[in-house]
Protein backbone atom coordinates (compact mmCIF):
# COMPACT_ATOMS: atom_id res chain seq x y z
CA UNK A 1 0.00 0.00 0.00
CA UNK A 2 3.03 2.36 0.62
CA UNK A 3 3.49 4.65 3.06
CA UNK A 4 0.32 6.50 4.25
CA UNK A 5 0.08 10.02 4.33
CA UNK A 6 0.47 11.59 7.51
CA UNK A 7 -3.19 13.77 7.84
CA UNK A 8 -2.90 14.52 11.43
CA UNK A 9 0.28 17.36 11.20
CA UNK A 10 -0.83 20.94 13.47
CA UNK A 11 -1.29 24.09 11.24
CA UNK A 12 0.64 26.57 13.05
CA UNK A 13 -1.34 29.50 14.26
CA UNK A 14 -4.50 28.15 12.54
CA UNK A 15 -7.31 29.67 14.44
CA UNK A 16 -10.79 28.67 15.01
CA UNK A 17 -14.17 30.28 16.55
CA UNK A 18 -16.05 28.64 18.86
CA UNK A 19 -19.52 29.98 20.10
CA UNK A 20 -19.62 29.32 24.19
CA UNK A 21 -21.38 30.35 27.05
CA UNK A 22 -19.22 33.01 27.80
CA UNK A 23 -19.25 34.23 24.04
CA UNK A 24 -17.72 33.54 21.22
CA UNK A 25 -13.81 32.34 21.54
CA UNK A 26 -10.89 32.33 19.59
CA UNK A 27 -8.65 29.01 19.58
CA UNK A 28 -5.39 28.69 17.56
CA UNK A 29 -2.71 25.74 17.78
CA UNK A 30 0.90 26.46 18.25
CA UNK A 31 2.72 23.21 18.49
CA UNK A 32 5.92 24.52 18.40
CA UNK A 33 5.67 26.67 21.90
CA UNK A 34 7.81 25.76 24.91
CA UNK A 35 5.15 24.12 27.51
CA UNK A 36 4.59 21.17 29.35
CA UNK A 37 1.78 20.06 31.96
CA UNK A 38 4.47 18.34 34.13
CA UNK A 39 5.26 22.15 34.91
CA UNK A 40 6.75 21.08 38.52
CA UNK A 41 8.91 18.02 37.44
CA UNK A 42 11.85 20.46 37.27
CA UNK A 43 11.79 20.13 40.65
CA UNK A 44 12.34 16.42 40.81
CA UNK A 45 14.95 16.84 38.28
CA UNK A 46 16.31 18.81 40.49
CA UNK A 47 16.51 16.29 42.92
CA UNK A 48 18.09 13.56 41.19
CA UNK A 49 20.78 15.47 39.59
CA UNK A 50 22.20 16.92 43.13
CA UNK A 51 21.71 13.40 44.66
CA UNK A 52 23.69 12.09 41.71
CA UNK A 53 21.33 9.04 41.16
CA UNK A 54 19.94 10.06 37.68
CA UNK A 55 23.85 10.43 36.19
CA UNK A 56 24.66 6.91 37.71
CA UNK A 57 21.08 5.51 35.75
CA UNK A 58 22.91 6.71 33.17
CA UNK A 59 26.19 5.90 32.77
CA UNK A 60 25.61 2.30 34.04
CA UNK A 61 23.24 1.66 31.91
CA UNK A 62 24.59 -1.33 29.36
CA UNK A 63 22.23 0.05 26.64
CA UNK A 64 24.26 -0.06 23.24
CA UNK A 65 24.13 0.44 19.64
CA UNK A 66 25.89 0.22 16.65
CA UNK A 67 24.35 2.53 14.28
CA UNK A 68 25.06 6.43 14.35
CA UNK A 69 21.35 7.20 13.64
CA UNK A 70 20.07 5.19 16.91
CA UNK A 71 18.77 7.17 19.95
CA UNK A 72 21.26 8.04 22.72
CA UNK A 73 20.94 6.09 25.91
CA UNK A 74 19.81 9.88 27.68
CA UNK A 75 16.77 10.00 24.86
CA UNK A 76 15.54 6.41 25.98
CA UNK A 77 16.26 6.49 29.63
CA UNK A 78 14.80 9.78 29.75
CA UNK A 79 11.51 9.02 28.01
CA UNK A 80 11.15 5.86 30.12
CA UNK A 81 11.25 8.28 33.17
CA UNK A 82 8.73 10.78 31.62
CA UNK A 83 6.37 7.98 30.60
CA UNK A 84 6.60 6.42 34.30
CA UNK A 85 6.03 9.68 36.06
CA UNK A 86 2.89 10.79 34.10
CA UNK A 87 1.53 7.42 35.25
CA UNK A 88 1.51 5.88 32.09
CA UNK A 89 1.31 2.04 32.04
CA UNK A 90 1.80 0.73 28.18
CA UNK A 91 4.68 1.79 25.56
CA UNK A 92 2.09 3.38 23.56
CA UNK A 93 0.81 5.99 25.91
CA UNK A 94 4.65 7.65 25.30
CA UNK A 95 3.02 9.20 22.09
CA UNK A 96 1.14 11.60 24.70
CA UNK A 97 4.23 13.23 25.92
CA UNK A 98 6.24 13.62 23.03
CA UNK A 99 5.27 17.40 21.83
CA UNK A 100 6.93 18.31 26.01
CA UNK A 101 8.92 21.35 24.83
CA UNK A 102 9.91 21.80 28.31
CA UNK A 103 11.30 18.70 30.26
CA UNK A 104 13.15 16.87 27.65
CA UNK A 105 16.10 19.17 27.87
CA UNK A 106 16.06 19.68 31.39
CA UNK A 107 16.87 15.84 31.34
CA UNK A 108 19.39 16.40 28.81
CA UNK A 109 17.65 14.49 26.07
CA UNK A 110 17.40 16.18 22.66
CA UNK A 111 14.30 14.18 21.87
CA UNK A 112 11.32 11.74 23.42
CA UNK A 113 11.89 8.52 21.69
CA UNK A 114 8.85 6.69 20.20
CA UNK A 115 7.18 3.69 21.74
CA UNK A 116 9.34 1.62 19.14
CA UNK A 117 12.10 2.81 19.71
CA UNK A 118 11.56 2.24 23.82
CA UNK A 119 10.36 -1.57 23.48
CA UNK A 120 13.84 -2.00 20.44
CA UNK A 121 15.89 -0.58 23.28
CA UNK A 122 14.77 -3.16 26.17
CA UNK A 123 14.67 -5.89 23.96
CA UNK A 124 18.22 -5.28 22.73
CA UNK A 125 19.70 -5.08 26.08
CA UNK A 126 21.33 -8.36 28.04
CA UNK A 127 18.78 -9.03 30.72
CA UNK A 128 21.55 -10.08 33.31
CA UNK A 129 23.38 -6.79 32.45
CA UNK A 130 20.36 -5.11 32.57
CA UNK A 131 19.20 -6.95 35.91
CA UNK A 132 22.69 -6.47 37.58
CA UNK A 133 22.51 -2.56 36.35
CA UNK A 134 19.37 -2.09 38.21
CA UNK A 135 19.79 -3.74 41.32
CA UNK A 136 22.65 -1.48 41.86
CA UNK A 137 20.53 1.58 41.26
CA UNK A 138 18.03 0.02 43.99
CA UNK A 139 20.88 -0.42 45.98
CA UNK A 140 21.93 3.01 45.82
CA UNK A 141 18.76 4.19 46.85
CA UNK A 142 17.70 1.85 49.49
CA UNK A 143 20.75 0.33 51.26
CA UNK A 144 21.63 3.85 53.37
CA UNK A 145 18.02 3.26 54.39
CA UNK A 146 18.93 0.12 55.58
CA UNK A 147 22.08 1.27 57.42
CA UNK A 148 20.61 4.00 59.68
CA UNK A 149 18.49 1.48 62.19
CA UNK A 150 16.64 -1.65 62.18
CA UNK A 151 14.21 -2.16 59.99
CA UNK A 152 11.92 -4.84 58.69
CA UNK A 153 11.48 -6.73 55.51
CA UNK A 154 8.11 -7.67 54.35
CA UNK A 155 8.05 -10.07 51.59
CA UNK A 156 4.93 -11.22 49.52
CA UNK A 157 3.88 -11.70 46.02
CA UNK A 158 1.25 -10.25 43.72
CA UNK A 159 -0.02 -11.12 39.80
CA UNK A 160 -0.20 -8.93 36.90
CA UNK A 161 -2.98 -10.65 34.61
CA UNK A 162 -2.59 -11.33 30.99
CA UNK A 163 -4.14 -10.98 27.99
CA UNK A 164 -2.14 -12.11 25.34
CA UNK A 165 0.30 -14.89 24.34
CA UNK A 166 2.72 -13.41 26.43
CA UNK A 167 6.25 -15.44 27.48
CA UNK A 168 5.34 -16.71 31.13
CA UNK A 169 1.45 -16.25 31.12
CA UNK A 170 0.39 -19.55 32.93
CA UNK A 171 -2.73 -19.76 35.17
CA UNK A 172 -1.47 -19.59 38.42
CA UNK A 173 -2.85 -18.42 41.75
CA UNK A 174 -5.02 -15.43 40.39
CA UNK A 175 -7.72 -14.71 43.67
CA UNK A 176 -9.06 -11.61 41.45
CA UNK A 177 -9.48 -12.89 37.64
CA UNK A 178 -9.30 -17.26 38.56
CA UNK A 179 -8.34 -18.56 35.43
CA UNK A 180 -6.65 -15.75 34.25
CA UNK A 181 -3.16 -16.25 32.81
CA UNK A 182 -0.63 -13.77 34.62
CA UNK A 183 2.87 -13.14 35.71
CA UNK A 184 3.69 -13.35 39.27
CA UNK A 185 5.75 -10.43 40.64
CA UNK A 186 7.86 -11.56 43.65
CA UNK A 187 8.18 -8.48 46.51
CA UNK A 188 10.13 -7.00 49.21
CA UNK A 189 10.08 -3.69 50.64
CA UNK A 190 11.70 -2.26 53.62
CA UNK A 191 8.44 -1.86 56.17
CA UNK A 192 7.28 2.02 56.81
CA UNK A 193 9.62 3.89 54.42
CA UNK A 194 7.43 1.90 51.29
CA UNK A 195 10.43 1.74 49.66
CA UNK A 196 11.11 -1.03 47.36
CA UNK A 197 14.54 -3.38 47.70
CA UNK A 198 13.67 -5.03 44.36
CA UNK A 199 11.17 -7.21 42.27
CA UNK A 200 11.09 -10.10 40.44
CA UNK A 201 9.21 -11.56 37.59
CA UNK A 202 8.19 -15.19 37.25
CA UNK A 203 5.79 -17.32 34.87
CA UNK A 204 1.95 -16.93 36.78
CA UNK A 205 2.76 -20.84 38.38
CA UNK A 206 5.45 -19.00 40.43
CA UNK A 207 4.06 -17.60 43.23
CA UNK A 208 4.44 -20.15 46.03
CA UNK A 209 7.70 -19.74 48.69
CA UNK A 210 9.54 -22.06 47.21
CA UNK A 211 9.46 -20.09 44.12
CA UNK A 212 10.29 -16.92 46.42
CA UNK A 213 12.74 -18.12 48.45
CA UNK A 214 16.10 -18.24 45.93
CA UNK A 215 15.36 -14.12 45.66
CA UNK A 216 14.82 -14.23 49.17
CA UNK A 217 17.58 -15.57 50.45
CA UNK A 218 19.71 -13.92 47.43
CA UNK A 219 18.69 -10.88 48.59
CA UNK A 220 19.49 -11.21 52.41
CA UNK A 221 23.25 -12.58 51.58
CA UNK A 222 23.65 -9.48 49.43
CA UNK A 223 23.23 -7.66 52.41
CA UNK A 224 26.23 -6.64 55.01
CA UNK A 225 25.37 -8.07 58.84
CA UNK A 226 24.67 -4.57 60.20
CA UNK A 227 22.55 -4.27 57.20
CA UNK A 228 20.24 -7.30 57.56
CA UNK A 229 16.48 -6.86 58.60
CA UNK A 230 15.54 -7.57 62.29
CA UNK A 231 12.74 -9.76 61.25
CA UNK A 232 11.02 -11.21 58.02
CA UNK A 233 7.38 -10.65 57.85
CA UNK A 234 5.69 -12.46 55.53
CA UNK A 235 1.69 -13.79 54.95
CA UNK A 236 0.40 -17.16 55.38
CA UNK A 237 2.64 -19.09 52.37
CA UNK A 238 5.43 -18.40 54.18
CA UNK A 239 5.09 -20.14 57.31
CA UNK A 240 6.60 -23.39 55.77
CA UNK A 241 9.71 -25.42 57.13
CA UNK A 242 11.83 -24.46 54.33
CA UNK A 243 11.68 -20.74 54.78
CA UNK A 244 11.45 -20.94 58.63
CA UNK A 245 14.09 -23.02 58.56
CA UNK A 246 16.41 -21.15 56.47
CA UNK A 247 15.97 -17.82 58.87
CA UNK A 248 16.52 -19.90 61.57
CA UNK A 249 20.20 -20.96 60.32
CA UNK A 250 20.80 -17.11 59.22
CA UNK A 251 19.75 -16.31 62.45
CA UNK A 252 17.24 -13.59 61.48
CA UNK A 253 13.81 -13.76 62.88
CA UNK A 254 10.21 -13.95 61.10
CA UNK A 255 6.96 -13.59 61.78
CA UNK A 256 4.63 -15.10 59.29
CA UNK A 257 0.50 -16.64 59.68
CA UNK A 258 -0.27 -20.27 59.52
CA UNK A 259 -2.82 -21.78 57.67
CA UNK A 260 -5.74 -23.07 59.70
CA UNK A 261 -5.00 -27.05 59.27
CA UNK A 262 -6.61 -29.90 61.16
CA UNK A 263 -3.45 -29.40 63.74
CA UNK A 264 -3.57 -25.65 64.03
CA UNK A 265 -7.25 -26.31 64.68
CA UNK A 266 -6.73 -28.51 67.35
CA UNK A 267 -4.50 -26.02 69.31
CA UNK A 268 -7.27 -23.41 68.88
CA UNK A 269 -9.83 -25.56 70.18
CA UNK A 270 -7.52 -26.84 73.19
CA UNK A 271 -6.88 -22.71 74.38
CA UNK A 272 -10.32 -21.87 73.72
CA UNK A 273 -11.19 -22.24 77.56
CA UNK A 274 -7.96 -21.96 78.46
CA UNK A 275 -6.31 -19.45 81.26
CA UNK A 276 -3.77 -16.58 79.94
CA UNK A 277 -5.98 -14.75 77.30
CA UNK A 278 -4.23 -11.16 77.09
CA UNK A 279 -5.16 -7.84 75.10
CA UNK A 280 -3.87 -7.95 71.56
CA UNK A 281 -5.05 -4.48 70.61
CA UNK A 282 -8.03 -3.50 68.49
CA UNK A 283 -10.38 -5.74 69.98
CA UNK A 284 -8.46 -8.95 69.80
CA UNK A 285 -7.37 -11.32 72.48
CA UNK A 286 -4.16 -13.60 72.10
CA UNK A 287 -2.38 -16.18 73.98
CA UNK A 288 1.10 -18.32 73.24
CA UNK A 289 1.76 -21.84 72.66
CA UNK A 290 4.84 -24.25 71.56
CA UNK A 291 3.83 -26.40 68.50
CA UNK A 292 5.34 -28.69 65.87
CA UNK A 293 3.64 -29.61 63.39
CA UNK A 294 3.78 -32.51 61.39
CA UNK A 295 6.98 -31.52 58.70
CA UNK A 296 8.10 -29.14 60.89
CA UNK A 297 12.02 -30.01 62.32
CA UNK A 298 11.72 -28.67 65.44
CA UNK A 299 8.58 -26.90 67.75
CA UNK A 300 8.29 -23.24 67.33
CA UNK A 301 6.94 -20.27 69.21
CA UNK A 302 2.93 -19.58 68.06
CA UNK A 303 0.60 -16.75 69.27
CA UNK A 304 -2.98 -17.25 69.03
CA UNK A 305 -5.27 -14.43 68.52
CA UNK A 306 -8.82 -13.84 68.74
CA UNK A 307 -11.79 -11.31 68.06
CA UNK A 308 -15.05 -11.80 68.62
CA UNK A 309 -17.88 -11.46 66.05
CA UNK A 310 -20.77 -8.91 66.97
CA UNK A 311 -24.31 -9.35 65.03
CA UNK A 312 -25.75 -10.98 63.08
CA UNK A 313 -23.57 -13.60 60.20
CA UNK A 314 -24.62 -13.62 56.11
CA UNK A 315 -23.74 -16.92 54.34
CA UNK A 316 -22.81 -16.65 50.89
CA UNK A 317 -22.49 -19.71 48.20
CA UNK A 318 -19.89 -18.87 45.91
CA UNK A 319 -20.20 -21.86 43.85
CA UNK A 320 -23.28 -21.00 42.37
CA UNK A 321 -22.44 -17.45 40.96
CA UNK A 322 -25.00 -17.56 38.52
CA UNK A 323 -27.84 -18.14 41.41
CA UNK A 324 -26.93 -15.85 44.69
CA UNK A 325 -27.77 -18.13 47.40
CA UNK A 326 -27.88 -15.70 50.42
CA UNK A 327 -29.25 -16.39 54.31
CA UNK A 328 -28.46 -15.38 57.68
CA UNK A 329 -27.76 -17.23 60.68
CA UNK A 330 -29.66 -16.19 63.73
CA UNK A 331 -27.88 -17.89 66.77
CA UNK A 332 -29.01 -17.28 70.73
CA UNK A 333 -27.54 -14.50 72.65
CA UNK A 334 -24.99 -16.94 74.64
CA UNK A 335 -23.53 -18.45 71.40
CA UNK A 336 -19.99 -15.78 70.78
CA UNK A 337 -18.71 -16.22 67.49
CA UNK A 338 -15.11 -15.81 67.05
CA UNK A 339 -12.35 -15.03 64.08
CA UNK A 340 -9.12 -16.73 64.34
CA UNK A 341 -5.44 -16.01 63.38
CA UNK A 342 -2.32 -18.14 64.74
CA UNK A 343 1.23 -16.44 64.26
CA UNK A 344 4.28 -18.34 64.04
CA UNK A 345 7.71 -16.15 65.18
CA UNK A 346 10.79 -16.86 66.60
CA UNK A 347 10.54 -13.30 68.67
CA UNK A 348 10.10 -13.31 72.38
CA UNK A 349 8.14 -9.96 72.63
CA UNK A 350 4.82 -9.64 74.22
CA UNK A 351 1.74 -10.75 72.41
CA UNK A 352 0.14 -6.81 72.12
CA UNK A 353 3.86 -6.30 70.04
CA UNK A 354 3.35 -9.24 67.81
CA UNK A 355 -0.06 -9.17 66.66
CA UNK A 356 0.48 -5.30 65.77
CA UNK A 357 3.75 -6.22 64.03
CA UNK A 358 1.44 -8.24 62.10
CA UNK A 359 -1.45 -6.13 61.51
CA UNK A 360 1.41 -3.38 60.42
CA UNK A 361 1.65 -5.84 57.41
CA UNK A 362 -1.24 -4.45 56.16
CA UNK A 363 0.69 -1.35 54.62
CA UNK A 364 2.91 -3.45 52.26
CA UNK A 365 -0.49 -4.28 50.33
CA UNK A 366 -1.54 -0.45 49.87
CA UNK A 367 2.21 -0.71 48.23
CA UNK A 368 1.84 -3.25 46.10
CA UNK A 369 -1.43 -1.61 45.06
CA UNK A 370 0.16 1.62 44.51
CA UNK A 371 2.47 0.34 41.65
CA UNK A 372 0.49 -1.78 40.18
CA UNK A 373 -2.13 0.62 39.96
CA UNK A 374 -0.87 3.89 40.02
CA UNK A 375 2.55 3.41 38.21
CA UNK A 376 3.83 0.54 35.44
CA UNK A 377 3.57 -2.52 37.37
CA UNK A 378 0.20 -3.85 35.94
CA UNK A 379 1.05 -2.91 32.42
CA UNK A 380 4.40 -1.66 30.12
CA UNK A 381 3.57 -5.59 28.88
CA UNK A 382 5.36 -7.41 25.75
CA UNK A 383 5.47 -10.97 24.89
CA UNK A 384 8.66 -11.41 25.80
CA UNK A 385 8.96 -11.63 29.78
CA UNK A 386 12.80 -10.29 29.98
CA UNK A 387 11.78 -6.55 29.09
CA UNK A 388 8.77 -7.54 31.53
CA UNK A 389 11.93 -7.90 34.11
CA UNK A 390 13.64 -5.28 33.36
CA UNK A 391 10.82 -2.24 33.36
CA UNK A 392 9.44 -3.52 36.34
CA UNK A 393 12.70 -2.61 38.06
CA UNK A 394 12.60 0.67 36.08
CA UNK A 395 8.95 1.32 37.45
CA UNK A 396 10.45 0.50 41.45
CA UNK A 397 13.46 2.39 40.84
CA UNK A 398 11.74 5.67 40.02
CA UNK A 399 8.66 4.78 42.58
CA UNK A 400 11.70 5.23 45.07
CA UNK A 401 12.96 8.16 43.86
CA UNK A 402 9.64 9.89 44.08
CA UNK A 403 8.77 8.49 46.88
CA UNK A 404 11.77 9.83 48.62
CA UNK A 405 11.40 13.52 47.16
CA UNK A 406 7.82 13.60 48.08
CA UNK A 407 9.05 12.59 52.01
CA UNK A 408 11.55 15.18 51.80
CA UNK A 409 8.41 17.69 50.93
CA UNK A 410 6.53 16.42 53.64
CA UNK A 411 8.13 13.41 56.00
CA UNK A 412 4.74 12.96 58.43
CA UNK A 413 3.48 10.56 55.96
CA UNK A 414 3.63 8.85 52.60
CA UNK A 415 1.52 10.38 49.52
CA UNK A 416 0.34 7.68 47.16
CA UNK A 417 1.12 9.08 43.23
CA UNK A 418 -2.30 9.59 43.05
CA UNK A 419 -2.09 12.35 45.29
CA UNK A 420 1.35 14.05 45.20
CA UNK A 421 1.48 14.00 41.40
CA UNK A 422 -1.24 16.73 41.37
CA UNK A 423 0.26 17.77 44.49
CA UNK A 424 3.69 18.00 43.18
CA UNK A 425 3.60 17.39 39.31
CA UNK A 426 1.01 18.47 37.78
CA UNK A 427 1.02 22.29 36.30
CA UNK A 428 1.41 24.22 33.19
CA UNK A 429 4.35 25.78 32.55
CA UNK A 430 5.93 28.18 29.85
CA UNK A 431 9.55 28.11 28.96
CA UNK A 432 11.10 31.43 27.85
CA UNK A 433 14.36 32.00 26.88
CA UNK A 434 16.27 35.53 26.94
CA UNK A 435 19.68 37.06 26.70
CA UNK A 436 20.93 33.61 27.61
CA UNK A 437 18.82 32.69 30.51
CA UNK A 438 16.04 29.89 30.63
CA UNK A 439 13.14 30.98 32.41
CA UNK A 440 10.11 28.58 33.53
CA UNK A 441 6.94 29.96 34.27
CA UNK A 442 4.29 27.67 36.40
CA UNK A 443 0.32 28.11 35.99
CA UNK A 444 -0.65 25.25 39.03
CA UNK A 445 -4.97 24.65 38.86
CA UNK A 446 -4.47 23.01 42.50
CA UNK A 447 -6.39 24.47 45.35
CA UNK A 448 -3.43 24.32 47.10
CA UNK A 449 -0.90 25.96 44.75
CA UNK A 450 0.02 28.66 47.48
CA UNK A 451 1.17 25.67 50.02
CA UNK A 452 2.92 23.56 47.29
CA UNK A 453 4.74 26.43 46.18
CA UNK A 454 6.09 26.97 49.93
CA UNK A 455 7.09 23.81 50.24
CA UNK A 456 8.67 23.34 46.97
CA UNK A 457 10.89 26.73 47.62
CA UNK A 458 11.84 25.30 50.85
CA UNK A 459 12.96 21.71 48.83
CA UNK A 460 14.77 24.11 46.51
CA UNK A 461 17.22 25.89 49.44
CA UNK A 462 17.46 22.77 50.83
CA UNK A 463 18.98 20.96 47.36
CA UNK A 464 20.72 24.22 46.81
CA UNK A 465 22.63 23.54 50.42
CA UNK A 466 23.32 20.39 49.97
CA UNK A 467 25.38 20.83 46.58
CA UNK A 468 26.87 23.51 48.44
CA UNK A 469 28.46 21.86 51.47
CA UNK A 470 28.33 18.52 50.14
CA UNK A 471 29.77 18.83 47.07
CA UNK A 472 33.09 16.80 48.14
CA UNK A 473 30.55 13.80 48.83
CA UNK A 474 29.97 10.79 46.53
CA UNK A 475 26.45 9.88 45.61
CA UNK A 476 26.07 6.96 48.95
CA UNK A 477 26.93 9.90 51.50
CA UNK A 478 24.61 12.17 50.03
CA UNK A 479 22.02 9.56 49.90
CA UNK A 480 22.43 9.19 53.55
CA UNK A 481 21.87 12.59 54.50
CA UNK A 482 19.04 12.81 52.56
CA UNK A 483 17.78 9.67 53.37
CA UNK A 484 17.93 10.73 57.11
CA UNK A 485 16.20 14.13 56.53
CA UNK A 486 13.12 12.79 54.64
CA UNK A 487 12.91 9.91 56.86
CA UNK A 488 13.67 11.36 60.17
CA UNK A 489 10.38 11.08 61.77
CA UNK A 490 10.04 7.37 61.11
CA UNK A 491 14.01 6.74 61.78
CA UNK A 492 13.93 8.84 64.63
CA UNK A 493 17.43 9.76 64.44
CA UNK A 494 17.87 13.40 64.28
CA UNK A 495 20.74 14.92 62.43
CA UNK A 496 24.17 14.92 63.18
CA UNK A 497 25.42 17.76 60.82
CA UNK A 498 24.22 21.71 61.13
CA UNK A 499 22.95 21.46 57.41
CA UNK A 500 20.65 18.46 58.00
CA UNK A 501 18.20 20.88 59.29
CA UNK A 502 14.57 20.55 59.65
CA UNK A 503 13.83 21.36 55.87
CA UNK A 504 9.91 21.11 55.38
CA UNK A 505 7.36 22.67 57.14
CA UNK A 506 4.08 20.99 57.93
CA UNK A 507 2.29 22.76 54.95
CA UNK A 508 0.19 19.29 53.99
CA UNK A 509 -0.25 18.91 57.63
CA UNK A 510 -4.66 17.89 57.84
Amino acid sequence: MGEEQNTGELKKNYEVSVDTYGGKVHVEWNPEAAVTPLGQLPFFINFIKVSGLYDAFIEECPLQYGSSNAPTKENVLGTLLLSVLAGQRRYAHITAIRSDGVNPELLGMTKVVSEDSARRALKGMDEQRGIEWLEAQLSRVTRQALSIGSWILDVDTTVKCLYGKQEGAVVGYNPIKPGRPCHSYHSYFMANTRLSLTVEVNAGNHSTSHHVAPGLWQLIESLPENKRPTFIRADVAFGVEPILAEAEARGIHYLSKLRLTSNVKRLIKKLFNAEGWVDAGYGFSGTEAVLQLSGWSKSRRVVVIRRELKGEIALVDGNAPEQLNFAFIETIDKVKRYEYAVLVTSMQDEILTIAQHYRDRADMENCLDELKNQWGWGGYTTHDIKRCRIISRIVALIYDWWSIFVRLANPTKHHEAITSRPLLLHAVAKQTKHAGQTSITITSTHARAGDVQAVLITLAAFLKKLKTYAEHLNTAEKMKIIITCAFRLILQKPPAQPFYFALMPGAFDT
